[in-house]
Order: structure tokens, then C-alpha cells, then sequence
């Protein structure tokens, strides 16, 4: 039986895959090309559903080019996609964009009506024509049209980086709420004496970027084994082989095989998003810097991508975010403890790097401003001191960036959009 991990990982090839879903396209295909002979066959047909053979084959023969033609074009949008995100965006939306269901869609109506028609061009003889396939052929050009000018509009739309920071920001946020609402009841670790007993590490295997854990299933490994299992890592980091990935403290510790714990904890080449909040803020500040290198040298998309960062900060303050969480039974016994990021760990990230590559710029400094004077008015008790951290690197950036007095006070205004609406009265005092 395949462990957690295993099955963890085949579903994120699965999801990632761009030929599963066109190849069952083609072979769906091909099973309804001879459904459509077999219904041919019973003369049930209206009268006007009816072609001449040369007049079936020249169309399904049209259909099969036409197919592979559009199939090509979406794969050059495709390669596009590729320069795009690794020229302007950031290499880490790649993981997103090839898991896009209408792509996946588009490819498998492709690859579906040219194996319908294929098919149904060995059934044309010169006393039998599938009338029916031809039609239902037509109709699937018809289909496959739509989606391609679907497919466009979305594609032309969604590929400018504001966009794209949208989508990223948006799929962050909901994960959040997921995770909120889905893991269970944990408090702080509390630093509490773990339980009395040998002490088995377990070493990562083979190494990789963390990408999920099975908290549920570490749990029951825990209470069947009356024991505390302690992660050493939080999901994102990456471990080499041999490196301690938990620790397993007191109990029966000695039928707990390390293996099993291994076994919930999912591996991979790189981060990915499901378990993963910071890897869509890094995506967000990935895009937002690049904006900012001298090859791009466009502050207005940076501080664009700042309005979904400070979305983002906001849907994460109303989480419960701790160094470590520990879930303990119902008499107080320690079960699991996971590390985690604090608010202000995320606030770093979110804020740091655009900092000093945009600290230069008017638009950055004044969005930046903006931002932490927003977090600090509305944020919980508990993480306004890392608002006001931030604050204070902010203003020595300024400090150091800025010679002329007159224009460091301008940088220093909160402006929402760069430079537009900070220099009345409530940016003035946002400044302040």
C-alpha cells in the first residue's frame, strides 16, 4: 500500500501533467467514433443527416488537420507562456500556470475530435458513410472553437503580472482560510518537558523541499504509539539526505518505525502551494522585484503587486500564527509539534526585498509607506511590533537613499497609488 507521501505526490503529478487529460481525450475519442458507427448502423437518423462519401471524407479529413493545427498553435501559446514567465514574472508560477483546467480542457477537445474523426474516416466505404460522426464531428470543431476563443481571452488577460499577481494572491488567501479552518485546534509550545523516554531522530531519506504534511495522520501515529513527534522543519524548507526531519520523544517509541513518520511527510524538487502560504508570497514578491531590475525598470507594476501583498498580510492576520504549534490530547499530552512562520516572518518576506531593490523609487517608497501605516492601524495587538519593525527599516532605506530634504519628505508620505493621492492632508499625516 502506498504511504501518505506516495499517494501525496502522485496526485501532484497528476495535477501538474499536461498529456494525462489529452490522452484520455484521444481515446475517448476513438470509443465514441465507433459508438457513432454502431448508431449509424440502426437507420434511426433524420433524412437531412446524410453525406455523400466523398463529401465525408473531405471534411473529416479537414477536421484531422485542423485539429492538429490547433493543437501546434496552443502549444506555441504555450512556449510563449514559458518566455513570459521566466523573462518578466517569476519561474515559480510555472508550477500554477500548467495545472490551468481550461488549458488542460482545450487540449483534451483537441485531441478528442481529431481521434473521432480519424477513427471515423476507416468506416467510410462505398455503401457505408457515418452520418451521424460527421455531424457530431462538425459540432466538435464548433466545441473546440469556442474553447480556443475561450482560452484566448483568458490567455491575453491573464498574463500581464498584475493580473497574475491577482490569481496568485487570490489562490494564497483561500489556502489560508483552508488551513485555518481544516487543522486542528493547536496552541503555542509552551516549552513543557516532553515526554520521559528514548528519543529516535528520523533522518530524510532521500532530502527535498517539504511540500505537505499529514498532520491527521502524524496524530494517530502519536496516540496509537502513546508517544510526541517533533518536526524539525516547517513545509518549504528543503532538507538534504540524512538531515533530521523529526524527532520522536518518550512512549513506545520502539514500534514506532521512523519509516511510517517519513511516510507522512510528502517531498518534492521544489516548494509548492498546497500546504504552503509563504510559496504564493514569494511568487508576489518575485514578481513585484522583477518589475523593479533595471532590465524592467516598471515601479507602477510593483506597486500594483503590493495591493494583493497587503491583501494577503490582512487575510493572515486573522489566522493563528505561532513559531511552533503544538496539538496535544485531551489530558494535555503533547502529540505533534510543527514549526510554522510567525506574522512577522511573512511580513518580512512580503515587504523586505521590494524595499531595497524599489527603495529608489518615489511610487515604492510611498505604496511601502502605505501599507505598514494600513497594517499598523488594523492588525492584532500581537503583531503590530513587527509593523513597526518595518516601519523603522523603511524609513532608514529613506534616510539613505534620499540626500535632498524636500524629496525624502515626499518619500515618506503614504500614498496608496505611488504618486497620486498622498499629498493632501491624510497622506501628510500618514506620513508623520
Amino acid at each position: 500500500m502506498l504511504s501518505w507521501a506516495a499517494r501525496f505526490r502522485f496526485w501532484q503529478y497528476v495535477k501538474g501533467c499536461l498529456w494525462l487529460v489529452p490522452t484520455l481525450g484521444l481515446i475517448l475519442g476513438a470509443l465514441l467514433a465507433r459508438w457513432a458507427v454502431v448508431v449509424d448502423g440502426t437507420g434511426v437518423l433524420p433524412s437531412s443527416w446524410t453525406y455523400a462519401e466523398s463529401t465525408a471524407s473531405s471534411v473529416l479529413s479537414s477536421i484531422v488537420g485542423a485539429m492538429i493545427a490547433l493543437l501546434g498553435f496552443v502549444v506555441t501559446i504555450g512556449v510563449l507562456v514559458v518566455q513570459q514567465a521566466t523573462g518578466t514574472l517569476s519561474p515559480r508560477y510555472m508550477r500554477l500556470w500548467y495545472r490551468d483546467h481550461l488549458q488542460k480542457a482545450v487540449l483534451a477537445t483537441f485531441a478528442a475530435t481529431f481521434a473521432f474523426a480519424f477513427s471515423l474516416l476507416t468506416s467510410i466505404g462505398a455503401e457505408t458513410v457515418p452520418d451521424l460522426g460527421v455531424t457530431l464531428a462538425g459540432l466538435g470543431v464548433a466545441v473546440s472553437l469556442v474553447l480556443l476563443l475561450v482560452y484566448l481571452n483568458r490567455f491575453t488577460h491573464n498574463l500581464r503580472p498584475v493580473a497574475i499577481a491577482a490569481i496568485v494572491g487570490r489562490l494564497g488567501r483561500s489556502l489560508i482560510v483552508e488551513l485555518t479552518a481544516a487543522g486542528p485546534r493547536a496552541t503555542a509550545f509552551d516549552g513543557r518537558a516532553l515526554p520521559e523516554g528514548p528519543m529516535i531522530p528520523v533522518p530524510a531519506t532521500h532530502g527535498g523541499a517539504v511540500q505537505a504534511i499529514d498532520v491527521n495522520g502524524l496524530i494517530a501515529l502519536a496516540v496509537r504509539h502513546e508517544c510526541t513527534i517533533v518536526l524539525a522543519h516547517p513545509v518549504g524548507d528543503f532538507l538534504p539526505p540524512g538531515a533530521t526531519l523529526a524527532r520522536i520523544h518518550g512512549g513506545a517509541t520502539t514500534g514506532l518505525a521512523p519509516r511510517r513518520v517519513r511516510g507522512k511527510v510528502a517531498f518534492g524538487v521544489e516548494r509548492t502551494i498546497e500546504q504552503d502560504p509563504a510559496f504564493a508570497l514569494r511568487v508576489l514578491v518575485d514578481i513585484a522585484t522583477r518589475a523593479l531590475s533595471p532590465a524592467v525598470n516598471d515601479p507602477t507594476t510593483a506597486v500594483q503587486v503590493l495591493d494583493h501583498i497587503e491583501a494577503f498580510l490582512h487575510t493572515l492576520d486573522t489566522a493563528t500564527l505561532r513559531r511552533r504549534h503544538v496539538v496535544s490530547d485531551g489530558h494535555g499530552r503533547p502529540l505533534l509539534v510543527v514549526p510554522d512562520r510567525s506574522w512577522g516572518d511573512y511580513l518580512e518576506l512580503a515587504v523586505s526585498e521590494i524595499r531595497d531593490f524599489g527603495v529608489t523609487s518615489l511610487q515604492v517608497c510611498r505604496r511601502l509607506r502605505a501599507l505598514l501605516d494600513g497594517l499598523l492601524g488594523t492588525v492584532q495587538a500581537g503583531n503590530r511590533a513587527a509593523v513597526t519593525r518595518e516601519i523603522r527599516r523603511l524609513d532608514a532605506a529613506v534616510e539613505r537613499t534620499f540626500a535632498d530634504p524636500d524629496q525624502r519628505a515626499v518619500a515618506m508620505i503614504g500614498d496608496r497609488q505611488g504618486i497620486g493621492t498622498g499629498a493632501g492632508e491624510d497622506g501628510a499625516q500618514a506620513g508623520r
